[in-house]
């Protein structure tokens, strides 16, 4: 997945050509951004939170791809690569401890026994959610300015706004992944919570390492990638039409309020999240029973399996099986290998009988030999 982010990259010069071609990508990308984003709201699976955040964050580099901010979205493919893989890596570090537990709704109030986790998994979310100064609010808010102001794009706004509102759903569900894991009650048995312990170093190194690029990557390669030596950074390997003047808006352009909107809605996702979980710990299971058609439907991902069952995985079979059972079998089989094998074993039964072994069978039918040449040399011999 992320070497389809590199490859549109890369073939910006094709792309750039063709503004229909880069309206889809900016399309599915705003909606990917969005889906995924909806998803991971109410996953109890403490990775399964974390790979549709994934999925999120990939719409985003793909809606920023198909505005022309090819940088920016190579910049968040490159910050991204830090915080994710600390947060895929901390949450492995919570089911290790966990005695490989995986069900948020089987924690709670683990900071505790784990705190080095905890800290990394904060880092982690901090970048994620776009805290102003870690490495996701460098290039994630990057994106976003640049769907804002790239209006030779027809569907710039509608990304924008999808982005934003997956900016809200992000800091939702990566502070909702925190306190429902680490704080409030502990929902954890007593069994499970007598095995909690820190990882070993050779798992919290590696977590140390990637929390130092989820704070300080974006600060530190912010001017390589779209700042002032982006052109030297970049020399050929990105190519932007004579019309593409996105990245130079992106600085320049965007009003305050459209720059601020994904900082205010990480704090409402924050505020939220704080709410549900901390405070009024009651109210997502009251949410959940009110609005339960909406609860399934986020929970079965929009039924995207279940439709992908429908319209391709059963007519495949069906028509898998008829091949199988009508035209192999019935037809090809049938009037083939079968057919002629059949034919011959029916031709070859019929002569079987007529080797019964029985003396006065051969003469009988030697008679009727000498009567059929008989009736011949009468008949047909004649003429």
């Amino acid at each position: 997945v992320t070497a389809g982010v590199f490859l549109v990259a890369r073939m910006s010069p094709v792309f750039e050509f063709s503004p229909f071609a880069l309206t889809v990508v900016t399309v599915i990308g705003a909606i990917t951004a969005f889906f995924a984003a909806t998803v991971g709201l109410v996953q109890n699976d403490i990775k399964r939170v974390i790979a549709y955040s994934t999925c999120s964050q990939l719409g985003y580099m793909f809606a920023g791809l198909g505005v022309g901010a090819y940088e920016p979205a190579m910049f968040h493919l490159f910050t991204h690569a830090f915080f994710k893989a600390l947060l895929f890596l901390g949450s492995g570090s919570v089911i290790h401890a966990m005695s490989d537990e995986q069900d948020m709704r089987k924690m709670g109030g683990l900071f505790r026994m784990i705190p080095a986790t905890w800290l990394m998994m904060i880092i982690g979310t901090l970048a994620l959610t776009g805290v102003p100064g870690t490495a996701g609010y460098f290039s994630k808010d990057a994106i976003i300015e640049a769907t804002f102001v790239a209006d030779a794009n027809p569907a710039h706004m509608f990304a924008y706004v999808m982005l934003v509102v997956a900016a809200l759903f992000t800091s939702f569900y990566s502070w909702r992944l925190i306190f429902m894991t680490f704080h409030g009650q502990t929902r954890a048995s007593n069994e499970t919570l007598s095995h909690v312990h820190e990882s070993p170093m050779v798992m919290m190194l590696p977590l140390v390492v990637l929390a130092v690029g989820a704070i300080f990557a974006g600060l530190a390669f912010e001017k390589l990638f779209i700042g002032d030596a982006h052109s030297a950074f970049w020399l050929s390997s990105i190519f932007h039409g004579a019309d593409n003047h996105v990245l130079h808006a992106m600085h320049h352009d965007v009003p305050a309020w459209a720059a601020g909107m994904p900082t205010l809605m990480m704090l409402i996702g924050l505020a939220v999240a704080v709410l549900f979980y901390l405070v009024k710990p009651e109210l997502p299971k009251q949410l959940a029973r009110e609005q339960e058609p909406l609860y399934k439907f986020l929970l079965n991902k929009w039924y995207f399996d279940e439709i992908y069952d429908f319209l391709f995985v059963r007519p495949a079979f069906w028509i898998g099986r008829l091949l199988w059972k009508q035209g192999d079998g019935r037809i090809i089989d049938g009037l083939g290998p079968d057919g002629v094998s059949a034919r011959v074993l029916d031709v070859t039964r019929g002569v079987v009988r007529l080797q019964s072994g029985y003396l006065y069978h051969y003469a009988f039918a030697m008679l009727l030999g000498v009567a059929a040449l008989a009736t011949y040399f009468m008949f047909g011999g004649a003429h």
